[in-house]
C-alpha cells in the first residue's frame, strides 16, 4: 500500500510560520500533481495548494494565497508547504495527496490516487 507521509505540523502563535513536508518517495510512478488539503474542525476537507509536477505550475485557494507557498522535489515526489502569517483560522489537519492517472483533480476535487494520514496544525490567538 503506497503511503504519503506528512510531517512538520505543530502549535504556533498567530503570525507564526510552519513548513510542512510530504514524503511521496514510495510512489514509483511520475505524479501528475500533488496537493495539500486541510480540514478544520467541523468543516469539510478543502484543497488549498496544488503543484503540477511536469512544469511546476501552482494554484492556491483564496484563503491562503499570498501567505502559503507550495514547492516540490520531483526526483522523489516530495512536496512542501511553507505557511506564513498563520491565523487561528488555519488550524486543522493537513493532508497531502498525489494524482498519477489521467488529469489532475485540482483543488476542487478529492479524486486523488493516494493520500497521507495528515499532520495537525494548531494556531493560537
Amino acid at each position: 500500500q503506497v503511503r504519503l507521509v506528512e510531517s512538520g505540523g505543530g502549535s504556533v502563535p498567530a503570525g507564526g510560520s510552519l513548513t510542512l513536508s510530504c514524503d511521496g518517495s514510495q510512489i514509483v510512478y511520475n505524479t501528475i500533481c500533488m496537493t495539500w488539503f486541510r480540514q478544520a474542525p467541523g468543516q469539510e476537507r478543502e484543497g488549498i495548494a496544488v503543484i503540477y509536477s511536469a512544469h511546476g505550475a501552482r494554484d492556491y485557494a483564496d484563503s491562503v494565497k499570498g501567505r502559503f507557498v507550495i514547492s516540490q522535489v520531483k526526483t522523489n515526489n516530495t512536496i512542501y508547504l511553507q505557511m506564513n502569517s498563520l491565523t487561528p483560522e488555519d488550524t486543522g489537519l493537513y493532508y497531502c495527496a498525489a494524482g498519477v492517472v489521467g488529469r489532475c483533480p485540482g483543488l476542487e476535487s478529492q479524486a486523488y490516487d493516494w493520500w497521507g494520514q495528515g499532520t495537525q496544525v494548531t494556531v493560537s490567538s
